[in-house]
């Protein structure tokens, strides 16, 4: 029985001693470096940048009221289109006592003195019939007395656009509101019942509504200080609307701003770009869009991947395999690259397409 067990412990401690071996040896194998390669390839590169902003109306009016009141009737609603003269809201006048018992005054003043120079009057035609008098004398009274019915007359206008913002007589409404412009009703700010202010000197006054030609957009937009300096007024951009889809607005770059403003950290300039629009588009106001800027475009040109670029003290270049794997082996190729677009670069000189370029380093085990 000892034997066994003598025998046992021998083997347990060759297999142990092998084992050990086996797993030096494991241990001491090397590793192989394996990198994946890429071809050069043919395609477009626009060098751009994007610039975020919005789409609004080149020229929105702001319709005032020339009277304080309250709003009676609105004539219109966001969404309309209105011509030039068209009625857009009625307000009521609800006047000043100061200026309701001038007015008032004013009138009952006018109507004393014509029915005073009436009496005159007809007391001296009398007397011009009669021959008693000159016709220069009658025509004096008679002056006077058409002096004081049109001053009557002015008075009683006045009392009634005190009393409700226009006269009859005059044809003058000032409590009536008319568009100014042709468009598109944007928005109509107050409600019927709502009191508004009239635009004098010392206040703009209250907005009845806001009218735009929705056929003569632009797009506002911010581009930062590193790049604006490649900007130019005329130049092509394509406008790309979140709210449309897929399709791109083509638009030209009509101002740039001479002046910067900080934003989040970073000074941006504010650019402005006339849209091309066809008949049949409509672009609301106020629409979120961002602009490709296009610096540089090339069509079909022989491109690499920017993440393979190698950069030396004064070159740029590619490793190119010369024997493949397992045994892999490269060899430095300085190129010329063109223009990028961040991900692709074009390559104007050391490569002819059908290279193997080095590109991610891999690691495994033989």
């Amino acid at each position: 029985m000892k034997q066994y067990i003598k025998y046992f412990l021998l083997l347990a401690f060759a297999g142990l001693v092998v084992w050990t071996f086996w797993f030096l040896y494991q241990k001491s194998k090397q590793v192989t470096q394996v990198y994946n390669t890429e071809k050069p390839f043919k395609t477009d590169i626009r060098k751009k940048t994007v610039a975020s902003g919005s789409v609004a109306p080149r020229k929105e009016v702001n319709i005032k009221a020339q009277v304080s009141g309250v709003v009676d009737h609105l004539y219109v609603q966001a969404g309309q289109y209105v011509r030039k003269g068209d009625l857009i809201a009625k307000i009521r006048i609800i006047p000043k006592g100061t200026d309701l018992n001038r007015a008032e005054t004013d009138r009952s003043q006018a109507q004393l003195k014509v029915e005073q120079t009436q009496r005159e009057y007809e007391r001296y035609k009398k007397l011009y019939e009669e021959k008693v008098i000159s016709e220069q004398q009658y025509n004096q009274y008679l002056f006077e007395y058409n002096q004081a019915k049109a001053q009557l007359e002015a008075a009683e206008n006045n009392l009634e656009i005190v009393r409700e913002g226009s006269s009859s007589k005059v044809g003058k409404a000032t409590n009536l509101v008319r568009s100014t412009v042709d468009g598109m009703i944007l928005d109509v700010p107050v409600k019927e019942g709502g009191f508004v202010i009239e635009s004098n000197t010392f206040n703009e006054g209250t907005t009845i509504a806001s009218i735009a030609d929705m056929n003569d957009m632009l797009f506002v937009g911010k581009v930062d200080e590193s790049e604006v300096g490649m900007v130019k007024e005329g130049m092509d951009i394509e406008l790309s609307i979140a709210a449309i889809g897929d399709r791109k607005y083509p638009a030209k770059i009509e101002f740039i701003s001479p002046k910067g403003v900080k934003e989040d950290g970073a000074i941006k300039f504010e650019i402005k770009a006339a849209l091309k629009l066809n008949k049949d588009d409509f672009i609301r106001s106020g629409y979120s869009a961002n602009a490709d800027i296009i610096f540089a475009e090339k069509k079909n040109v022989l491109a690499i991947k920017e993440a393979v670029l190698q950069y030396g003290k004064d070159s740029v270049y590619v490793e190119i395999e010369i024997k493949p794997a397992p045994a892999q082996q490269f060899r430095k190729q300085l190129i010329k690259k063109g223009i990028s677009d961040g991900i692709n670069v074009e390559v104007l000189e050391g490569l002819k397409g059908d290279e193997k370029i080095k590109q991610v380093l891999l690691q495994s085990v033989k």
